[in-house]
């Protein structure tokens, strides 16, 4: 009975309401090949002790010595240890919203702090309290941009993260929203301007590029949003790896900026949760989906913080909403909210400074190995950057694995064009020896069978 909250006479008294004699009566509707009439064959219950041992001996299965190349839209960064001290206080690991701000000044101060170390860092005057992740902000950046500009059609750039256009095309598919893919340039890897040029056209309601792109390419932002402009579409700039912005130039010719925070000290948890964010112009923040905290002063002159511009009866009001997202992961952003003020500015140019050289070394030690070369050499990079090997991926991961490497991503599910095509990832936690290590496995005769 400790799951169930309804006593055996008020779940007879709830039948006879409805007119059935019991259970079976109730579930009489469901036919019977899809009814369980035996117990559940799950195993006995065990004690705490009994439980910690299980997953202990779970835990030791896992893998969490391998050096690994991996990247593609989540990255393993170094995360402070006060990151979990903190997160996991109570005010903040168990509160739900931030309604009542006379009862969440704490979570609200955060997320204020977040918004504004997110727009200084991107470059643009006013950022949202977060998103679900990179994918869903990508997507209703597009969709803000059809709410202010009037029209409906948008140009995507191939070198979007793949899954990121995935999401954007389920988006689309119920908006009535067409698209343009538009490819890329295959010396550089970048998108290609003069196909560009004649996929927006005066029906264009945004261009979507990402910069570094999923090759690790960093695309000319100003010529592009100088070919965006001139249709009158607006420019959305996302950005998967946030690290970068210790080095890149922030595209602050965007007009909406979507980025994945996960770098910011988000641990990768197979894959979530994650922390998006939606940044723009001043101009356009009543288009802004999601929260927004304001900073203000109180009857008695005491700084405060408080839910502004999106309130919650406007989602509840589907006339009236400007996104079904009318949440944020606020503890999340919290954790990337500590990472930069643990790093600060001078912190966050260093730690993208050293991808960017780990990176190099490791380009330039692999792509020496025989039978391997760097693609797209044409535009700068930031720390992913794409290999074509003449043994197939499947062939040298193998041998990667059993020295306990996990290599690059395969391309060729995504572009196939490609061919023997992977993309790489050297983060700062990626050592040296680690690198050499990959390049003497990736070079050495394979085993035959």
């Amino acid at each position: 009975m400790r799951y169930l909250p309804k006593s055996p006479d008020e779940r007879k008294q709830m039948l006879a309401e409805i007119g059935a004699r019991s259970i079976d009566d109730l579930f009489a509707v469901i036919p019977a090949e899809y009814r369980i009439t035996r117990d559940l064959d799950v195993p006995r219950q065990q004690a705490e002790s009994e439980i910690v041992d299980y997953f202990r001996a779970a835990a030791d299965k896992n893998a969490t010595d391998y050096a690994s190349f991996l990247g593609a839209g989540a990255y393993r960064h170094y995360r402070p240890v006060i990151i979990d001290s903190l997160v996991q206080r109570g005010e903040f690991l168990t509160s739900y919203t931030p309604y009542q701000a006379e009862i969440t000044q704490g979570t609200l101060q955060a997320i204020f702090e977040f918004q504004t170390m997110i727009a200084e860092l991107t470059g643009m005057d006013v950022a949202n309290a977060s998103m679900y992740d990179g994918s869903t902000g990508a997507a209703e950046a597009v969709m803000m941009a059809v709410r202010l500009t009037g029209r409906h059609k948008a140009v995507v750039a191939a070198t979007v993260h793949p899954e990121y256009r995935e999401v954007l095309a389920t988006y689309a598919k119920h908006q009535g929203l067409p698209s343009n893919l538009v490819t890329y340039n295959k010396e550089t890897g970048r998108i290609d301007i003069g196909a560009l040029e004649q996929a927006v056209t005066e029906e264009t309601a945004a261009v979507l590029v990402q910069s570094p792109n999923f090759f690790g390419i960093i695309e000319d932002i100003p010529a592009i949003a100088a070919i965006a402009h001139a249709k009158g579409a607006l420019l959305i700039v996302s950005i998967a790896e946030a690290v970068s912005l210790g080095v890149v130039r922030p595209p602050v010719e965007a007009d909406i900026v979507s980025m994945e925070a996960q770098s910011f000290g988000v641990a990768l948890s197979y894959g979530g949760p994650f922390c998006g964010v939606i940044a723009a112009k001043e101009k356009y923040v009543r288009q802004m989906p999601g929260r927004l905290v304001g900073q203000t002063v109180d009857g008695n002159g005491n700084r405060g913080f408080v839910l502004t511009l999106a309130t919650r009866e406007q989602h509840i009001r589907r006339e009236k909403a400007t996104s079904n997202i009318c949440t944020n992961q606020a503890l999340v952003a919290l954790m990337a909210t500590i990472f930069l003020a643990v790093y600060g500015k001078e912190g966050i140019r260093e730690l993208a400074e050293h991808n960017l050289a780990k990176a190099a070394y490791a380009a330039e030690t692999l792509a020496a190995q025989p039978g391997a070369k760097l693609l797209f050499k044409g535009a700068p990079r930031f720390h992913e950057f794409v290999l074509q090997t003449d043994e197939a991926p499947a062939v040298w991961s193998k041998r990667l694995l059993d020295e306990k490497i996990v290599g690059g991503v395969e391309l060729g599910r995504w572009y196939p064009e490609l061919g023997n095509a992977t993309l790489w990832c050297a983060t700062e936690v990626v050592t040296r020896e680690q690198i050499d290590k990959a390049a003497k496995v990736l070079s050495s005769t394979p085993v035959e069978a």
